[in-house]
């Protein structure tokens, strides 16, 4: 008997010797089609509890058994499934979730709605030269259903087999000859078509060159109605309007746009900078919806600053380099544009401070959509999973009254900080001021000396209990401002959104602002820029600059409407201005009226005034254009520091101008026309597309190839 025990005891650990050597250790990198890689992805061995999740550079490692199936999870993809063979690294590329029909039969076009989906399907008569065959079935079309975090349910057609930079993956449509937009062709009477017909791939392109790389959708009519007509023409037959918003309902500032002055009777330009992006996003959701731009929903310095440009890293004590350039304006035939570029030191991830974090969140009975709460919940877990040991989060929430469900944990607890999220529910009024009491409370009983304390609140801005209104709302952020807690704010929904409430937060908080439209959005802004979202290093970092009226007969500031500052306010530290994260881009426009060229929108200037020529100074500077002065603070400081640089004289024409600086005046240029600017004479959708295309480099995400789209987007509903 004792050798048979023996025997057996060996044979276990024989077994548990070649389990142990079979084990192998898997990494690898998982990110989507633009190769962007992901946060937060889930990696599990099927039939087991065993899993591990992506951290932010996308990067996972697990301990694994050859022949092991590893799923790839994540939300908005498809799941992914690879077996375990002898490769010990295993990178996935996540695919986008969309319904696949594998076929379409096209006979008729109409709608059905039921109380979980909503959905569009189209069907066609198409005739055959053949007698016998009187339907034909269309293969290979995707139909994507855009319903989980958009205001109107919208359809996307695509071509099986085709892929795209353009997250939609249109194909081209054509009717009678004419090219058309998607939702042109939504609106033809389905008794008028005739034929419709697919083509893809060379088929397509040989025909119709590089905008058919989606494939191609023509239709016929039967009496060719819609033959040689032009865009507009066709939307006129087609009675295409722009879907209005509901301006009861959503609220924004109102702002007058920054006009032209004179250097000689305003010499000095001030304003705080500002790395808000909401307003690109916002717009970005509006036109993905067809909806018309509310003109106060758009603030050109946002969606210009939405976008990364290749400004060099700073190479002295400071914590940002200045980068300069003037060229032509692309709008103007007779100004210049001058772009003033700030690049933030970037900060190695392991050399950040420690973070304590309070996620202020509000569970009110308004953010029960799926765009609110439940991508609330799933963005703020892209963030816990950046978060560190030595980092700690609380969770406050507030409906009618506002409460603690988390006291602070460690960042390495992610269980339990997901758990606290995934337990929260909507329901109840909306005591928004509570909610920062409490909030900042808890911050600062948990305040890091030298670290990075902060505020992150989540809401649609809809505070309708307590301290509601904006000047009350002023006065309590700014007060809580002084106990060195910095404040995010991100926003969400639609439908009842207070973007204004949102902004005076952000500016008077010491913080900054972003709208989260889905959850792509959370993933670049708390995920792959983490650092600069989330870790000042610079704070009331304020710009003013002054103009040679030598070389300058007027200039103004493009956006900054709500930022401008008054001239003394450059040097009162007790003024608030924006703060700069790690490894972030700020960017700032002026067009300028050269000296002696003649301007419609220049201000008859009186010549004989006896107090303010500058023909007195011995020096007439002529070789500067201006002189630029940066103050700034160090996140703990409470003494601005100043930084002075001079800006020459010295223009070169646009196409030899950057490319940063083509893409961030055809971005301003977009907003400016979104806003219907009087300061601007050439509006033409196609000149502001080319100049885009001119400067898209240094694509990565592909947002700036998204931007294009929107451009084109726009057209569809002007």
């Amino acid at each position: 008997m004792k050798s048979l025990k023996l025997i057996s005891s060996a044979i276990a650990m024989l077994i548990c010797f070649i389990s142990f050597a079979q084990e192998r250790t898997i990494t690898g990198i998982v990110t989507d089609k633009f190769n962007t890689a992901l946060p937060g992805v889930t990696v599990l061995i099927k039939g087991t509890k065993k899993n591990t999740q992506t951290d932010f550079d996308g990067k996972y490692t697990i301990q694994t058994q050859k022949g092991d199936i590893l799923v790839f999870t994540f939300i908005g993809y498809e799941n992914q499934s690879v077996e375990v063979k002898d490769k010990s690294v295993i990178n996935v590329t996540m695919q986008e979730a969309y319904q696949n029909l594998q076929e379409v039969v096209v006979t008729s076009y109409g709608s059905s709605d039921s109380e979980y989906e909503d959905r569009s399907y189209a069907r066609a008569e198409r005739r055959r030269e053949k007698k016998e065959k009187s339907k034909e079935k269309v293969a290979g079309v995707q139909i994507q259903n855009n319903v989980q975090y958009t205001a109107i349910p919208s359809q996307s057609v695509a071509i099986r087999g085709i892929t795209s930079v353009s997250p939609k993956n249109e194909p081209l449509y054509i009717i009678d000859g004419v090219p058309a937009k998607a939702n042109q062709m939504a609106k033809i009477n389905p008794n008028d078509i005739d034929n419709v017909s697919v083509l893809k791939d060379q088929a397509a392109t040989s025909v119709y060159g590089n905008k058919a790389s989606n494939g191609v959708v023509v239709i016929s009519t039967k009496n060719e109605i819609y033959k040689n007509l032009s865009e507009k023409e066709l939307d006129k037959k087609l009675k295409i309007t722009p879907i209005p918003t509901e301006p009861n309902q959503e609220d924004y500032d109102s702002f007058v746009e920054n006009a032209f002055e004179s250097p000689k009777t305003a010499p000095l330009s001030t304003f705080s900078i500002d790395v808000d992006n909401a307003s690109y996003t916002n717009i970005r959701r509006f036109l993905n919806n067809g909806q018309e731009v509310p003109k106060d929903a758009v603030r050109v310095e946002e969606m210009v600053n939405f976008f990364k440009y290749t400004y060099p890293q700073p190479k002295n004590e400071h914590p940002f380099s200045i980068n300069t350039e003037v060229s032509d304006s692309p709008w103007n035939s007779n100004t210049k544009i001058l772009k003033i570029g700030l690049q933030g030191k970037n900060i190695p991830t392991e050399d950040l401070p420690a973070s304590n974090l309070v996620f202020l969140i509000d569970v009110s009975g308004s953010m029960s959509d799926m765009n609110k709460l439940p991508l609330l919940k799933q963005s703020l877990k892209i963030l816990v999973n950046a978060l560190r040991a030595k980092d700690k989060v609380a969770i406050v929430v507030y409906a009618g009254a506002a409460g603690m469900v988390l006291p602070p944990t460690s960042g390495d607890e992610k269980k339990t900080i997901v758990d606290a999220l995934d337990k929260l529910q909507s329901g109840g009024s909306t005591a928004g001021g509570a909610g920062i009491e409490l909030a900042y409370k808890t911050a600062a009983e948990n305040f890091i000396k030298g670290g990075n304390n902060r505020v992150i609140l989540a809401t649609d801005g809809d505070f309708n209990v307590g301290s509601s209104s904006n000047s009350d709302m002023e006065k309590l952020i700014e007060e809580k401002r002084k106990t060195g807690v910095f404040l995010t704010c991100l926003g969400y929904g639609m439908g009842n959104y207070k973007d204004s409430k949102m902004e005076i937060l952000a500016d008077k908080g010491n913080g900054n602002y972003a709208y989260i439209d889905n959850i792509h959005e959370a993933n670049r802004f708390l995920g792959k820029e983490f650092k600069g979202s989330m870790f000042a290093i610079a704070k009331d970092v304020k710009i003013q600059i002054e103009f040679n009226p030598k070389q300058v007969q007027a200039y103004r500031l493009i956006g900054y409407e709500n930022r401008k500052l008054r001239p003394e306010d450059f040097k009162n530290d007790a003024i608030d201005a924006g703060e700069l994260g790690s490894n972030h881009t700020v960017t700032a426009l002026y067009e300028i009226i050269p000296a002696g060229v003649k301007s419609d929108y220049l201000n008859v200037q009186p010549d004989d005034l006896k107090y303010t020529k500058t023909e007195t100074s011995s020096n007439n500077y002529n070789g500067e254009l201006a002189t630029i002065k940066f103050r700034y603070k160090k996140p703990d400081g409470d003494k601005s520091i100043e930084m002075v640089q001079i800006i020459n004289n010295r223009s070169v024409s646009l196409d030899k101008a950057s490319d940063d600086f083509k893409f961030s005046t055809a971005v301003a240029w977009f907003g400016l026309k979104l806003r219907d600017s009087k300061l601007i004479t050439q509006k033409s959708s196609e000149d502001i597309l080319e100049l885009a295309q001119q400067g898209i480099s240094y694509d990565k995400g592909g947002y700036k190839a998204e931007f294009i789209r929107l451009i084109e987007t726009s057209e569809e509903y002007n």
